[in-house]
């Protein structure tokens, strides 16, 4: 089912489907970050995949290149599924934002940039989440340094105690 799909992004896009593979059912396409936002575009409009369903990082330490995105995507309509990964080197690991493409991502965006330091380009809101803003580094990377202590933030209000 969805290999067809694949078989239509591959002929749209030709030299940004670096390779494409099936695996327990889950079929995917590895791209290009250069060409991801209008691919992604292309799945939603012309392909009929109104639905990201997850998007999440991946720290690939000691791989080159060490970061990868993975978009799990769905077709209500054809029942259809997809996941595209784009992967990302350590030294620029910035890739465009599909907020524009499904709202839904803005959340998980800015989720993957705050526990992996994964930037997306054009996003609207790219501010922490879940962590406070005194925390420092990227706690799902690899080398993160799990022991580390954070900077302790004072009682907002300390007749409270």
């Amino acid at each position: 089912m969805s290999r067809e799909v694949l078989e239509k992004l591959k002929a749209r896009f030709p030299d940004a489907v670096m390779e494409t593979h099936s695996m327990f059912g889950n079929d995917t396409a590895m791209l290009k970050r250069e060409s991801l936002l209008e691919a992604m575009r292309f799945l939603k409009d012309e392909l009929k995949f109104e639905m990201m369903v997850d998007l999440c990082g991946v720290d690939h330490l000691p791989e080159i290149p060490r970061f990868e995105v993975v978009y799990h995507l769905k077709s209500m309509s054809r029942g259809y599924r997809v996941r595209i990964k784009v992967r990302l080197p350590e030294d620029d690991p910035v890739v465009d934002s599909v907020v524009s493409v499904w709202k839904g991502a803005n959340w998980y965006e800015r989720e993957c940039f705050e526990f992996y330091g994964i930037k997306f380009r054009g996003h609207p809101d790219l501010r922490p989440l879940l962590l406070y803003p005194e925390f420092q580094g990227y706690p799902l990377r690899k080398d993160y340094p799990h022991k580390q202590r954070q900077p302790r933030l004072p009682l907002l209000k300390p007749e409270r105690r």
